[in-house]
């Protein structure tokens, strides 16, 4: 299948973006990337997505495909051949579709939820339930991994893209928070996990530098509080 009509309409330094340039380097195609402006949102952008109105938007034989984790699924089923992204088996296919949800949907924004948190008791009873998740997290890595290097066993899969196109954002929350989220007391096969993903070069490139992205959330956090004060 031809990857010159291939487009990818995002921004620099978004997880749910950068998890679409994984899936699309793992498969080697070759794409054209549309920077989105963070603070406007383009007409292409409102045309092509218009009930999130958000990127990531994959543009591939004038079709458009929206929101990250069925982007992913549909660049694995769209280019067959390459290394596979999501399982074979329908169980294991299920399993991983429902971890990708609960990443998505319930544990990664308690790591927002945490920052917003006002208060010791507040913070602590997030801070708990993080904990508990990376816990769940930790334990669906042994079952799927089946003691190999990656959720999809010895090469990247679709968990794997899925959690670790968060990573850098995990990190710099760890700093504007000075919390450890992937604490190695707790979730030493996650943590070692992590390092292998972030080492890995089809996807390291795709990974954001913490500190940059730290930064940047204080800077627009500061802008922000400004409009608002005017």
């Amino acid at each position: 299948m031809a990857t010159s009509n291939v487009k990818l309409l995002g921004r620099n330094g978004c997880p749910f973006v950068n998890r679409v340039q994984m899936a699309l380097n793992l498969k080697s195609i070759d794409h054209e990337f549309i920077e989105e402006n963070p603070f406007k949102k383009s007409e292409l952008l409102l045309k092509s997505n218009p009930v999130s109105k958000k990127v990531p938007v994959l543009f591939h034989a004038e079709k458009t495909i929206c929101e990250s984790l069925l982007i992913v699924q549909y660049i694995d089923e769209a280019w067959p051949n390459g290394p596979t992204i999501l399982p074979s088996d329908p169980y294991e296919r299920a399993t991983a579709r429902f971890w990708a949800a609960y990443i998505d949907e319930k544990w990664f924004p308690l790591t927002a939820e945490y920052r917003k948190a006002e208060g010791e008791e507040a913070k602590a009873a997030v801070r708990d339930k993080v904990i508990e998740g990376t816990l769940l997290l930790e334990e669906a890595f042994i079952k799927c991994s089946k003691g190999k290097s990656f959720y999809g066993g010895d090469n990247i899969g679709y968990i794997d893209i899925v959690l670790g196109s968060l990573l850098g954002w995990l990190k710099a929350e760890e700093i504007l928070t000075s919390t450890k989220i992937f604490d190695e007391t707790k979730i030493l096969k996650l943590v070692a996990w992590a390092e292998r993903f972030c080492a890995d070069k089809t996807v390291k490139d795709f990974i954001p530098e913490s500190e940059k992205l730290a930064e940047g959330f204080k800077k627009f956090e500061k802008l922000k509080a400004a409009s608002n004060s005017n």
